[in-house]
């Protein structure tokens, strides 16, 4: 199966990154911001590497139907967030304090690294540098093989968040 590389590449940074703090358990009554950032307990949490759609950008589904596609990226990390236990590790710092974490998710038995398991259903995407490069090339891959096969977002038309924001730099 070609998403195994990405899992395996993702799980394996979830378990080498220099952690700044013990492991942090989410329920799934969290504040969710985007589809990439959560508030728990008045602290700040987005993931490593993972961009979501931006809220107020649209998203035309195949059907001809329009959304926010932002709301659509939150909808599916909600969702992951309710299907499972979340626990995440710390990597770092945002410019705004919020941490940057790298999280799983245990379902069914499984566990599943939550960015790869959002960017391969096509729900986000591989965030990027301002180079342009990817934070993850785990997570770049994720997206091309989402991308190529129409999975979740792809399916339809929307602005790519990473392109949008690397144009207003």
């Amino acid at each position: 199966m070609p998403i195994k590389l990405p899992i395996i590449m993702a799980l394996l940074l979830a378990t080498t990154a220099r952690a700044q703090e013990e492991t942090i358990s989410f329920p799934a009554a969290v504040r969710f911001e985007t589809g990439d950032s959560w508030q728990y307990e008045g602290r700040k949490f987005r993931l490593f590497g993972v961009q979501a759609c931006i809220r107020g950008t649209a998203y035309h589904a195949p059907d001809g139907t329009e959304s926010d596609c932002g709301m659509q990226s939150i909808a599916s990390l909600a969702a992951l967030f309710s299907t499972g236990s979340i626990g995440c590790q710390p990597v770092g710092r945002a410019n705004d304090d919020a941490s940057f974490v790298v999280c799983a998710a245990q379902i069914d038995n499984a566990t599943v690294d939550v960015g790869t398991a959002l960017i391969s259903s096509g729900a986000a995407f591989a965030a990027a540098y301002p180079s342009g490069a990817p934070v993850s090339a785990a997570y770049a891959v994720a997206e091309a093989i989402a991308k190529d096969s129409g999975s979740g977002l792809w399916a339809g038309r929307f602005a790519h968040p990473v392109s949008m924001l690397l144009d207003k730099r």
